[in-house]
């Protein structure tokens, strides 16, 4: 998928995509929905409304006002990409999820997943 067509995609269309990886593993929506509020700073409530609104990529990681700083720390590969060296801000954003949700259908304990 282009990177254009990525951002302007309803974070609400991909959502159930991390919840069916996650649970295939044998882990759970409520840990994919921890990982997402650790990362964006979104409250449940806000989460939902975005969900609910069917905010696309780009949208849902431009307004969230508390991004996790400790989401730099996220290290390693993503669809063959290092996540630390995306230089566009979203991409990485995205992928820092992506990676995040990894390490939870690998097995990961939450506390080894959050740094």
């Amino acid at each position: 998928m282009k990177k254009e067509n990525l951002y302007a995609t309803s974070f609400s269309k991909v959502y159930p995509y991390y919840i069916a990886k996650a649970e295939r593993k044998g882990r759970t929506k409520a840990e994919v929905d921890e990982i997402i509020r650790w990362l964006t700073g979104y409250t449940h409530k806000q989460f939902e409304k975005h969900l609910s609104m069917g905010t696309n990529f780009e949208n849902f990681y431009m307004k969230a006002k508390k991004l996790n700083p400790k989401r730099k720390l996220i290290k390693g590969m993503v669809c063959g990409i290092r996540v630390e060296e995306i230089k566009d801000p979203i991409m990485r954003e995205i992928r820092h999820l992506d990676k995040l949700i990894d390490e939870l259908a690998k097995g990961k304990t939450m506390d080894n997943i959050l740094p």
